[in-house]
C-alpha cells in the first residue's frame, strides 16, 4: 500500500516528542487546548516549520471550552493545499496525547491529497498510530467542506469498530465522557 501523502508522516502525544527530535521533521502541526503551555521539546529540535492551533478536544460545545469549528477543518484543508508547494521531508502532527485531534487531522489532510481514498487513509493511519480514535465532529466538517457524501464518516465509523474491537479496555473510558456516541454498541 502506498502511503496516501507523499512524505513521511508521524503522529504523537506531547510526551513522544523527544523520540521524534532527530526524525528529520520538516514541517509540525501542534494541536493543543488553549491555555496549554507550548511543549519545550521542539528546542532539540532541528529547525523547521511549525503551525499552532489550538482547540479542545471536544464534539459538541461547552461552556467555557473551544471547540473545532468549520474554520478549524479549512484552515486543516488550507494547510494541506500550502504544502503542495512545500518541500516537506516529514510532517509530524501532535496533540495531547495523539489519538484524536492530530489523527482527525492527519485523516484530513490524506483523504484531501488522495480523493475516494477513505479506507485507505484508516488503513495507513492503524499502521503509523496503531490505536486512534479521530475526532468526529472534526471528520463530519472535513467530510462536508470535501463533497464526500459521508464516504468520510462511513469510514470513520468502520474504524472506530476496528478500534473498538482491537481495544476493549480503552471503551469504557471513552463510554464515560462525551465521546459515548462514537462507540459502536459491539465495541
Amino acid at each position: 500500500m502506498a502511503a496516501p501523502l507523499p512524505f513521511p508522516l508521524t503522529i504523537c502525544g506531547i510526551d513522544e516528542l523527544p523520540n521524534h527530535a532527530d526524525a528529520g521533521v520538516s514541517h509540525v502541526l501542534t494541536i493543543l487546548d488553549p491555555g496549554w503551555p507550548d511543549p519545550e521539546h521542539f528546542a532539540r529540535f532541528r529547525p523547521h516549520r511549525r503551525t499552532v492551533w489550538r482547540f479542545h478536544d471536544i464534539v459538541h460545545p461547552h461552556e467555557g471550552q473551544t471547540h473545532p469549528t468549520e474554520a478549524h477543518a479549512q484552515a486543516i484543508l488550507d494547510y494541506g493545499v500550502a504544502l503542495r508547494d512545500e518541500a516537506v521531508a516529514h510532517l509530524l502532527i501532535h496533540c495531547h496525547q495523539g489519538l484524536s485531534r492530530s489523527t482527525a487531522t492527519a485523516i484530513i489532510l490524506m483523504t484531501q491529497a488522495k480523493p475516494g481514498g477513505e479506507a485507505e487513509a484508516f488503513e495507513h493511519l492503524r499502521a503509523i498510530r496503531p490505536f486512534s480514535w479521530p475526532n468526529s465532529r472534526m471528520i463530519a466538517m472535513a467530510d462536508s467542506l470535501l463533497g464526500r457524501g459521508g464516504t468520510l464518516l462511513e469510514a470513520m465509523r468502520d474504524h472506530h469498530r476496528r478500534m473498538a474491537r482491537a481495544r476493549p479496555d480503552m471503551m469504557p473510558y471513552l463510554r464515560a465522557g462525551e465521546r459515548a456516541a462514537e462507540v459502536p454498541d459491539e465495541g
